[in-house]
């Protein structure tokens, strides 16, 4: 194992302290009252948002750079990934199967933010210094608060670039592969060999990256339905063989939500701030990341892609992130308290499915990191680009890279701090934002409804 670092000690307790009490009470307290205030009217129109995402509505003539589709892909492919696999085995480590199930309140609320921060996303897109359309909450703050709003704006900015850094997924891949793979072929591993691999990642990245939103759509839109379809039929297989360990699995998760005696020793409040900060890794709903990719799509109604949006959450985390709970918890690896992340995982895989299971794993986690790796620097670009200019977005490309081998190489409570601790700032002007702005969505929520109404 590893030794821990100053610098690891430093960046955990920075990020376990961002992630406190206000941040809670800003993420659970914004989502309650997006809930309420719209009062679960994005909620009824489900099959129409389907209907959105299946192409229905599309026009290659409005505004925008990607189709509705390819911008959740987008936005799933950063969010479907480690979060549901390494992110839900963290949350089980730290905080017991009970974290899983206020990862699940974090996500239903969160359904509601998701369709108000995409909404704005598009409502209030402006222009990057290239004059090229432009959404997210930093254009949010800008052009629907006004100028003065800059700093926050920059504020979000900055952390963004932190935020959607690949060390985390690098680290992971790298981890899965030297277990899984190098490590039963008697191949010696260490430093040099993370590196390697990370460098072999960093190429492939590159290869994509350089492309632009337009490739990084085209190509998330073909991985993402592939990696999602491939894991579920994995876990599926391991649910359906241990079927009699599925009730049991649920009730587990029930109780320990409000005990937390596995591994928290009682102290709820703790358990509660473990799931809401796996769940803001596996949906980011209110972080700030999504409305990016959702403000590229190409359209004129805001509320559409608002729909869209909200069924992000419903996907990654509710049935993807549930399904890995499970197959660790009915498994039983979740006892384990010597390995972490997704070596834990790989053990209720081969567990599940002797023989094989590990090396599905294996192949399911390296196409969720490289598909999250793709859209992570779209968004770290247009952060950058917001602060120093579109015409230096390059420099940024070349930075998202070149850390890559550095979390290949880095330990799993660094990289983790790293992403934490950016993603519970960035929530403070993202949720601000949305809250403040939130009458102008239902006004346009209400106009959207009422022509679709009277379309029918």
């Amino acid at each position: 194992m590893k030794e821990i670092s100053l610098a690891e000690k430093i960046i955990v307790g920075f990020s376990d302290l961002a992630w406190g009490t206000p941040l809670l009470v800003l993420l659970l307290g914004g989502g309650l009252f997006f809930t309420f205030y719209s009062r679960l009217l994005p909620l009824r129109y489900i099959r129409h948002a389907i209907q959105i995402l299946r192409g229905k509505y599309d026009n290659p003539d409005e505004p925008g750079q990607i189709r509705h589709f390819e911008a959740l892909t987008t936005a799933l492919a950063a969010t479907v990934g480690m979060g549901n696999v390494s992110g839900v085995a963290l949350a089980i480590v730290h905080g017991g199967p009970g974290a899983i199930f206020w990862m699940w309140v974090s996500a239903i609320l969160g359904v509601t933010t998701k369709y108000f921060t995409c909404t704005l996303a598009v409502m209030f897109r402006g222009r990057d210094s290239s004059g090229e359309l432009q959404g997210g909450p930093m254009y949010v703050i800008v052009e629907g608060l006004g100028k003065n709003w800059r700093p926050l704006a920059v504020f979000f900015s900055l952390l963004g670039m932190i935020g959607v850094s690949p060390m985390f997924q690098a680290n992971q891949m790298t981890q899965v592969i030297r277990d899984v793979i190098l490590i039963p072929a008697g191949v010696s591993t260490g430093l040099t060999s993370d590196l390697v691999t990370g460098l072999m990642i960093a190429t492939v990245v590159s290869l994509v990256i350089f492309g632009g939103i337009r490739r990084i759509g085209k190509v998330t839109s073909r991985m993402v339905p592939v990696m999602v379809l491939l894991y579920i039929v994995s876990v599926l297989y391991i649910l359906a063989t241990h079927a009699d360990r599925i009730l049991p699995g649920f009730q587990l998760i029930f109780h320990d939500a409000f005990h937390a005696d596995s591994v928290m020793g009682g102290a709820l409040g703790a358990l509660i701030i473990t799931g809401v900060r796996r769940a803001a890794f596996s949906n980011e709903a209110g972080i700030g990341t999504a409305p990016m990719a959702h403000g590229a799509a190409k359209t004129n109604e805001p509320v559409r892609e608002g729909l869209v949006a909200m069924l992000g959450p419903v996907v990654d985390t509710i049935i993807v992130c549930t399904m890995t709970a499970l197959a660790l918890i009915i498994t039983g690896v979740w006892h384990d308290s010597d390995v972490d992340g997704i070596t834990l995982t790989a053990l209720a895989f081969e567990e599940g499915i002797p023989g094989i299971g590990a090396v599905l794993l294996a192949v399911c986690v390296s196409i969720f990191a490289i598909s999250t790796m793709l859209s992570f620097p779209y968004y770290g670009t247009k952060c950058f680009s917001f602060v120093f200019g579109a015409r230096h977005d390059y420099i940024y490309k070349w930075l998202y890279v070149a850390v890559i081998p550095l979390g290949a190489a880095a330990t799993l409570g660094f990289t983790v701090g790293i992403f934490d601790g950016a993603y519970a700032l960035m929530a403070f002007p993202t949720m601000i934002s949305a809250i403040l702005l939130s009458p102008k969505v239902i006004r346009a929520s209400k106009e959207y409804f009422g022509k679709l109404k009277g379309e029918k």
